[in-house]
């Protein structure tokens, strides 16, 4: 066979394999995808021809070698780009295990300054990965022991009132956003990964002065016996907002605990929860909802960089539908409670999600609208989702409850990353598997009752009573 023949048919192959991508919506144009060195030919195929056979190449050369698939030789290897996202899901499951019993027992301030400096670290240590398999041990120590939303949040819900709960992590969600237009903005300034690690990661240092700036929950330190220093934190707070509290008031401060829970350890606090079988149920339901809501905002954003183009454009459209959608969470949840809005939600979502399947092949600006409404619905469920489940369970294994739904509700975080794959067998398999998963979650939630208007559970019984006319007058605080 002469050069010339042998060409003609790399590049035919070639044509092939671009013919099929774009059939599948597979979008990346082969960026990153691997060069076989033969003459004359600089084709984008995981193929060459060899003595009339296609044979897989065994060498490449990248458009981009300093990228993350180029300096680790990740051609044709998509399992190993998609494993790095599950493990991340992963170490981020187990991590949460650790993560919320530890909250609960040493409290919310001290886990949120020790998570945010060992994430920098680990992070920092990952720009440093000699190969593929240490970057991905360490993406997954990462993920497990950096994680610092979990305490934040529990933190943050835990020092306002009943009335600006929902107020309140609007706002905080916001600064969620932003950070995420952020990272577009520092991964365009920064294109080479290992600079681009080090930019984010290294700020994250500076959480060891939170000992100095923020102050420890006054509730968790109720349960925990220390009266004195949650009435010297009201007080300041108190000061700083021109509140006068009455002395009385202050002196009869009290949390309602459960027998002997300071004295047992963490499986037994979980043992006394789970012996309710109203938050059995609970529980149950809330890891359909945090399943849901991992495995359709993390599935709907890894695919969103698919759809060609500017990388960067595409990703920084999450957030953009992500703050609108925050504002419009705050606005029905002080409006309409938390029931509804979630049931409603997961509805929209999976209407969207389905509707897809029916839109016409070449609208693909069409697809990219209803694909970026469910991203809107989903970015509203899981917000509602975090501030819901935090809700439902008592003082003492709160950090633990909520951590302990999003360790096993990572499960869908860890498919979600795999969901591109699914493109060459259908593309609507993806749209099949957001709505109706989406769908399961909205009956589920028929199941719960309406927390909005109740203070924050400190006990088993309190809980129980939450969201009922019984459980309004239960909470000391």
């Amino acid at each position: 066979m002469g050069v010339e023949e042998k060409t003609e048919k790399i590049v035919e192959l070639d044509d092939v394999l671009r013919k099929f991508a774009l059939s599948q919506k597979y979008h990346n144009q082969f960026d990153q995808q691997c060069y076989a060195r033969v003459p004359l030919d600089e084709a984008a195929t995981c193929f060459e021809v060899n003595q009339s056979k296609l044979v897989p190449c065994n060498d490449w050369v990248y458009e981009n070698p300093d990228s993350f698939v180029g300096e680790f030789q990740l051609a044709c290897q998509e399992w190993k780009r998609t494993l790095v996202g599950t493990i991340s899901s992963f170490g981020n499951m187990l991590g949460l295990l650790i993560v919320g019993p530890v909250s609960d027992r040493i409290g919310r301030k001290n886990t949120l300054i020790m998570t945010g400096v060992i994430g920098g670290v680990l992070g920092l240590a990952k720009s440093f990965a000699t190969n593929y398999w240490l970057y991905v041990v360490l993406e997954m120590a990462n993920a497990a022991l950096g994680d610092v939303c979990s305490p934040a949040f529990m933190l943050a819900v835990e020092i306002v009132s009943v009335r600006d709960r929902a107020k309140y992590y609007m706002v905080t969600q916001l600064g969620f956003q932003i950070g995420n237009f952020m990272l577009v903005l520092v991964a365009w300034l920064f294109p080479y990964y290992r600079t681009l690690l080090r930019v984010i990661y290294a700020p994250l240092l500076l959480f060891i002065l939170y000992a100095y700036f923020i102050d420890e929950s006054p509730r968790w330190l109720l349960t925990k016996e220390k009266k004195k220093e949650a009435v010297s934190i009201l007080e300041k707070a108190a000061k700083k907002n021109n509140i006068i509290l009455e002395k009385s008031w202050l002196e009869n401060l009290t949390c309602e605990k459960e027998d002997k829970s300071g004295q047992i350890g963490y499986l037994a606090l979980l043992k006394t929860t789970f012996s309710s079988k109203v938050l059995l149920q609970r529980f149950l339901i809330c890891l359909v909802w945090w399943t849901t809501s991992t495995f359709v905002a993390w599935g709907l954003t890894v695919n969103s960089v698919l759809w060609g183009g500017n990388k960067y454009l595409n990703y920084a459209l999450i957030p953009m539908v992500d703050i609108p959608a925050a504002f419009t969470m705050g606005y029905v949840l002080i409006r309409f409670k938390r029931k509804m809005p979630l049931m409603i939600s997961f509805s929209c979502a999976a209407l969207f999600f389905f509707i897809q399947l029916f839109l016409p092949s070449d609208l693909n600006w069409l697809s990219i609208m209803f694909f970026l409404g469910g991203k809107f619905m989903a970015a509203i469920f899981f917000n509602i989702t975090y501030v819901f489940t935090s809700e439902l369970f008592p003082t003492h294994t709160r950090n633990s409850m909520h951590a302990l739904c999003s360790s096993i509700g990572r499960i869908g975080s860890i498919l979600a990353p795999q969901t591109p794959l699914l493109l060459t067998y259908w593309t609507g398999l993806p749209a099949v598997l957001f709505g109706s998963a989406s769908a399961l979650a909205a009956f589920v939630t028929i199941f719960v009752p309406d927390t909005a208007d109740d203070s924050l559970p400190d006990t088993v019984h309190q809980a129980e009573f939450v969201g009922t006319n019984e459980g309004k007058n239960k909470t000391a605080i």
